[in-house]
């Protein structure tokens, strides 16, 4: 008997079940058809975050506002993370200034800053933008 994941669709929200050894298969939504574990960071707001921080896929999320400028200089690494971990850990991006009340809500008093959620919890923090071998130098061992 094969272990299912619950995977919240970065499209339309849903959660779909998947099992475990068919995560490399490039699973689709079972509603939207559009694909599950994208090879690319998406985009998170006050509307979507309760849904896609339950999956049993951990969530990274970076949050992030336009006028940063190491945020800017991060979105490429964290584009490079996405396509690394896909089918591992599924990454978002949270703009502060568009969901202003989920910002205060998390806490947040400095961006560029790293939330990692598994199953609707917080399980680790990071403020400041990172290279990409020591993102995942933080992540790996949460994964």
């Amino acid at each position: 008997m094969s272990t299912t994941l619950t995977i919240p669709c970065p499209h339309c929200n849903a959660l779909n079940r998947v099992p475990a050894g068919r995560r490399q298969d490039s699973p689709q939504c079972g509603r939207c058809k559009q694909p599950l574990l994208p090879a690319h960071p998406f985009a998170l707001n006050e509307a979507s975050f309760e849904r896609q921080i339950q999956g049993d896929l951990p969530l990274l999320v970076d949050v992030w506002a336009a006028w940063c400028g190491p945020c800017r200089s991060f979105a490429p690494v964290f584009e490079q993370a996405a396509a690394r971990l896909q089918g591992r850990c599924r990454l978002a991006k949270l703009d502060s200034e568009a969901s202003p009340q989920l910002s205060a809500r998390l806490g947040i008093r400095s961006i560029p800053s790293l939330i990692l959620f598994r199953q609707g919890a917080e399980k680790a923090r990071m403020s400041g933008a990172l290279p990409l071998p020591q993102l995942l130098d933080w992540l790996e061992p949460q994964l």
